[in-house]
């Protein structure tokens, strides 16, 4: 497995004038997410401010990253991605890690 980092903005459905936890989909886009993070593809993750998001996740390829977060309710519509970078991760300090 290899570490990618993420970084997506807001996408032309995303309500300036509303909160992230108000915007469409919200509840689908949590249970996604938290989906993600549960099974460990999702590392790290959050927002960098109201219209960017990063995400470090533990993938096999650019494409498996990219297959995987089309699934998200908020792809395209609330979140697109800017960029995928791989990540030659040196220092890891989660438990269990060589």
């Amino acid at each position: 497995m290899f570490f990618h980092v993420v970084l997506r903005h807001s996408g032309p459905e995303w309500d300036l004038a509303l909160p992230m936890n108000q915007q469409a989909k919200w509840a689908e886009h949590v249970g996604f997410a938290n989906g993600l993070e549960a099974s460990g593809f999702v590392v790290l993750g959050g927002p960098l401010d109201y219209v960017r998001v990063v995400l470090a996740v533990e993938a096999e390829s650019e494409a498996v990253v990219r297959e995987t977060l089309a699934r998200d309710p908020w792809a395209r519509t609330h979140l697109v991605v800017d960029a995928i970078e791989a990540w030659d991760v040196l220092l890891d300090s989660r438990p269990g890690r060589p």
